[in-house]
């Protein structure tokens, strides 16, 4: 049983129960045991944390042995967002991939598998499923990370990625309410808008999340984004209308509300962290996710401290400030033991059967496999903030790997098409694209290299929107390394 700290009044330990910061290092700081065990509820992880299983494992223990009903939260959606397979890219397929194949049962079992490598390594609470739907092709920070354009598909994979998550003993964090699909912005970056009829919403975005709730979804997380006809003077995550009236009331959820990341420009550009916080709590979230760009004690102190002064002058309720930490409590009680089924035989191939299912191939019919080792030229975009610099993404490891000898570039701007031919020589091209329809200077690219050697493969591991073309199309819905791998296998033949 945990024992706080003495000194530590309830008011202060319930400001530091309702935060989820992260930290900085492969092992927890003296700084966040001390906070553990002051009444910090949540320690967040993100990649810079991970190096193996065995040290992940290490590191939640030691979390643990200070407090043993700790969440332990991870941003692991799998596909293009990992971080237990930050450096080598991830074993499953991403959302994209999943609801290409559209095979509920196949979703719910990598969930599943997913869930029970979480919980083996001693993680209790994943911020996933996104159960955005992307509507909008043109979304810069959703797209792959979606199921799907349609609400009902969205739908029934969200609840189905609970249900196999949750069966692991790793609670879900369903997101990012009300639904971030049909935005052309960035939250990492500014504030996005949604011009939308209340009618639409209830129609497109706001479907999945019913489904979610009555998967029984442990935690939903709110979005850093403006939507007019929900409420048009504040952010779904500083909005009472949107996080009380309408996820509480309305849709009749009674689990934990998550805010996005608060130091996210959305939030922390146009009301700070410090004042962000505080509103949130009063609009009805429970947790302040934290951590992913600040990642110090000193943002955890002045978050707590400004809990602490919005209660003791009145802008705070400290009725909601303790129902709030309550809940996590709670939820911390009932994730703390993990599920037998967590610890036994999983099913390690299910990522890869799932990535080969969501290959879809334009031209294979008249293709005839690569014997010889190509070059292989990714068109590299600018990388999602969600997803990162650090993950490897592409076709180049798996390739040399079937056919060695395979050597690789990367290109971007205008001039990339050239630069693909020049440093390609006599070698059969292999273009690997991402999102190719949102990004002019990919499609000339694109343009230049069919022109001159229409031989080329062309490989799509973002949103397969663009007109297939090439004398191998290949999408793979998503860029994870088993996406990767799958379009290897028919590029060599195997």
């Amino acid at each position: 049983m945990t024992t706080f700290a003495s000194g530590t009044d309830t008011l202060t330990r319930d400001a530091l129960t309702v935060l989820q910061p992260g930290f900085t290092g492969t092992t927890a700081p003296d700084w966040l045991l001390r906070r553990l065990g002051e009444g910090l509820a949540t320690v967040g992880l993100f990649g810079r944390n991970i190096t193996t299983p065995e040290q992940l494992a290490a590191l939640t223990a030691q979390l643990r042995a200070e407090r043993d009903d700790v969440l332990v939260a991870i941003d692991e959606e799998g596909g293009d967002v990992t971080r237990l397979e930050v450096r080598t890219g991830s074993s499953f397929p991403g959302n994209h991939a999943l609801g290409a194949v559209d095979d509920v049962e196949l979703t719910r079992e990598v969930a599943a598998e997913l869930g029970r490598r979480l919980a083996a390594c001693g993680v209790n609470f994943n911020w996933a499923p996104s159960a955005d739907v992307n509507s909008n092709p043109g979304n810069p920070v959703i797209g792959v990370r979606s199921f799907g354009a349609d609400p009902a598909l969205v739908a029934r994979h969200t609840a189905a990625y609970v249900t196999g998550l949750q069966s692991a003993g790793v609670a879900a964090c369903t997101k990012h309410f009300p639904g971030h699909g049909d935005t052309a912005v960035d939250s990492h970056l500014d504030l996005p808008r949604i011009d939308a009829d209340p009618e639409v919403l209830a129609e497109r975005e706001l479907v999945p999340f019913r489904a979610a709730i009555a998967a029984g979804t442990r935690a939903v997380m709110s979005a850093h984004i403006l939507v007019p006809a929900l409420d048009p003077d504040h952010p779904a995550t500083l909005s009472r209308r949107i996080l009380t009236d309408l996820l509480r009331g309305e849709l009749g959820y009674d689990g934990l509300i998550v805010t996005d990341g608060m130091e996210m420009r959305a939030i922390s550009a146009t009301y700070g962290i410090e004042r962000g916080s505080v509103l949130a709590l009063a609009a009805g979230a429970d947790a302040i996710c934290v951590g992913g760009g600040l990642a110090d004690e000193e943002t955890v102190r002045r978050l707590r401290d400004a809990l602490v002064a919005a209660v003791r002058s009145g802008d705070l309720a400290e009725e909601r400030l303790a129902d709030a930490a309550q809940r996590i409590r709670t939820l911390a009680r009932t994730t703390a033991d993990p599920l037998p089924a967590a610890a036994g035989a999983g099913d390690e191939a299910v990522g890869l059967r799932a990535a080969r299912r969501a290959l879809k191939a334009t031209g294979a019919d008249g293709f005839t496999p690569l014997t010889e080792a190509p070059y292989v030229a990714a068109l590299t975009p600018v990388a999602n903030i969600a997803v990162g610099d650090d993950t490897p993404w592409g076709v180049a490891a798996e390739l040399a790997r079937l056919l060695p000898g395979t050597e690789t570039g990367g290109f971007t701007g205008a001039d990339a098409g050239r630069g693909v031919l020049e440093a390609a020589g006599h070698r059969r091209i292999v273009a690997v694209v991402r999102d190719e329809h949102r990004h002019p200077w990919m499609a000339a690219a694109l343009d230049t290299l069919l022109a001159a050697r229409p031989d080329t493969v062309v490989v799509e591991m973002g949103v397969p929107q663009a007109t297939p073309r090439g004398a191998l199309h290949l999408a793979t819905h998503g860029a994870a390394r088993v996406c990767g791998r799958a379009a290897a296998e028919v590029i060599a033949g195997i």
